[in-house]
């Protein structure tokens, strides 16, 4: 016990950094375990589960580096592919006050990532966990009336939010809608069914628009199909097409998709300059990371939406447009997100 404790002051003293030269302590701990850091946020998968032909379900030790989560927001997890480290955003489904983290992902046509841990996710794989942030999240103060409206895998910050209710024993009205392409392709609809038959506040329907058997609802979202007439909160995650039937319902609405927009932009006919790499390029009109993908090079990038910030580079000179949020930045030196940043005449990145 005594040298347990003294380890641990030691640690905490940064007296073993010092003692490990230049790459401190955690270059040698992460030796005998991985997820023996201090400064670099990891989790081990303890557990797999495919209940769905489209998605798996794992579920993340994290280490104590992890700082934590509020239920709807999304955490940036990567894993090596090929020798390179990628890196998508992912909301937990879980409570969060749970000790595991748990992540259910959508295995997306095309989908490197989705497609990567849908086929080879395993129990003891070890993943990076950064950059936890969103703003989809419960106020402090609970409606008595929330809404809760998801499309396939958008399911998760909305089930965290509902777990998060039931762990807090909240007593408002809740009504829970999903929407799947079947039966089989709905994640969580056990557990939802439990919730509803245990929570009298709490309802639940689903929809499912290709195979329509045991479906609640009837065809896409309408009107009809809201048990909540007056909800004082909405939340709505999913595709696009989902969010936007929701918002011009509820124009408040809080919301959050994780599905990369179509960038359609005017080329400035300016020199885009990778300074790094020795490489020009005429502007197109495209993001910068499009751009220099196409002119041989290979960034680090993630979610390609601006979220994750992966992608994140020095632009040294010239203007660029955020093409998500219509914003134009200073001529001055400023990190940006390559994945989202248009040029707006001569641009040099240190790329």
């Amino acid at each position: 016990m005594f040298t347990e404790t003294l380890t641990t002051r030691v640690r905490r003293s940064g007296l073993l950094d010092l003692l490990t030269g230049p790459h401190g302590v955690d270059r040698y701990t992460e030796l005998v375990d991985p997820t023996w850091t201090r400064g670099q946020a990891r989790a081990r998968v303890v557990a797999v589960r495919r209940s769905t032909p489209r998605s798996v379900t794992l579920t993340l030790a994290p280490n104590r580096a992890f700082s934590g989560f509020r239920a709807g927001q999304h955490i940036n997890l990567s894993v090596e592919i090929d020798g390179r480290r990628r890196t998508r955003p992912y909301s937990p489904a879980n409570a969060e006050t749970d000790r595991h983290i748990e992540l259910t992902v959508g295995r997306h046509d095309g989908g490197l990532v989705s497609t990567y841990l849908f086929d080879h996710a395993r129990p003891g794989m070890i993943v990076g966990l950064d950059s936890v942030a969103g703003e989809f999240t419960l106020p402090q103060r609970l409606p008595e009336r929330i809404l809760f409206v998801s499309g396939g895998s958008g399911i998760t910050p909305v089930m965290s939010m509902l777990r998060t209710l039931r762990a807090r024993g909240h007593r408002g009205e809740v009504a829970f809608v999903h929407y799947a392409r079947s039966a089989h392709e709905a994640c969580y609809r056990g557990e939802l069914a439990e919730i509803a038959a245990t929570m009298p506040n709490v309802t639940v329907h689903h929809g499912f628009t290709r195979e329509t058997a045991e479906s609640d609802l009837s065809g896409r979202l309408a009107a009809d199909h809201l048990p909540i007439a007056d909800p004082e909160a909405v939340y709505v995650c999913g595709p696009p097409a989902l969010v936007d039937a929701v918002r011009e319902m509820f124009p408040s609405a809080r919301y959050e998709t994780f599905v990369p927009p179509v960038f359609e932009g005017e080329a400035s006919g300016g020199q885009v300059t990778f300074s790094d790499s020795g490489v020009a390029v005429t502007d197109d009109g495209r993001p910068l990371l499009n751009q220099a993908e196409d002119a041989g090079l290979s960034p680090e990038s993630g979610c390609r939406m601006g979220i994750c910030f992966s992608c994140t580079r020095r632009k040294t000179s010239g203007v660029v447009r955020n093409v998500v949020t219509g914003a134009v930045s200073s001529a001055e030196e400023e990190d940006v997100q390559i994945c989202v940043s248009a040029p707006v005449g001569d641009v040099d990145i240190a790329l």
